[in-house]
């Protein structure tokens, strides 16, 4: 795993991403994915979506991509220093999607989940070490460049940029907060969680 997410998550409430440090009783003490490092603690109460467990839907609906995987293709791409924002052209925006996941399906991949995805993976580039993946594993044959694109709810409504406490639409275990429940809303991700590594589909 060339970018290590485990201990990374988006919680609730909160806004960038943080690195889980140890539970209390009280919750767990989390350390900000940022230069400062701030340490707090997330009460019980919020919600954790980690990276790890994110995937991304594809054009097949019982597949998905996960995040780190994502990660990979970008900086495999792009570097760490990726030009794009999440406040960049939709046009750039849509376009990377392409490049990274030519087949994402994009009828479920909205494109606040696209800015999520660029806001996440600059904070995550910055913060943790590349591991380039073994020669062995890079030069066998994997069904990950052919594997199709980010899912996300129902028909793309071109939402503007994404609150920075809420998880992607298409994965998570942190729900998207107080969003409009209107149906095909991208971020009303507290009815429908998405597709996690752990297998668990979205209902």
């Amino acid at each position: 795993m060339p970018y290590d997410l485990k201990e990374i998550a988006a919680i609730s409430g909160m806004p960038g991403l943080y690195r889980l440090v140890k539970p209390t009783r009280a919750g767990v003490i989390i350390e900000a994915l940022d230069e400062k490092g701030t340490r707090s603690v997330a009460s019980a109460r919020n919600k954790v979506s980690l990276l790890q467990e994110i995937s991304i839907y594809t054009q097949d609906y019982d597949q998905t991509v996960p995040l780190s995987e994502v990660f990979d293709r970008i900086q495999q791409q792009h570097g760490s220093g990726l030009a794009l924002t999440h406040k960049s052209d939709e046009r750039e925006l849509t376009a990377l999607m392409e490049g990274i996941m030519p087949d994402y399906d994009r009828e479920r991949v909205y494109l606040s989940d696209i800015k999520k995805l660029v806001q996440w993976y600059h904070v995550v580039s910055k913060a943790l070490d590349y591991q380039a993946p073994a020669p062995d594993e890079a030069d066998a044959p994997t069904d990950a460049a052919a594997a199709p694109k980010k899912a996300a709810p129902k028909k793309a409504v071109q939402a503007d940029e994404p609150g920075a406490d809420e998880a992607m639409s298409t994965a998570g275990i942190i729900p998207a907060a107080e969003e409009t429940n209107a149906a095909g809303n991208p971020e009303a991700a507290d009815a429908k969680p998405v597709k996690k590594t752990t297998k668990k589909k979205a209902e």
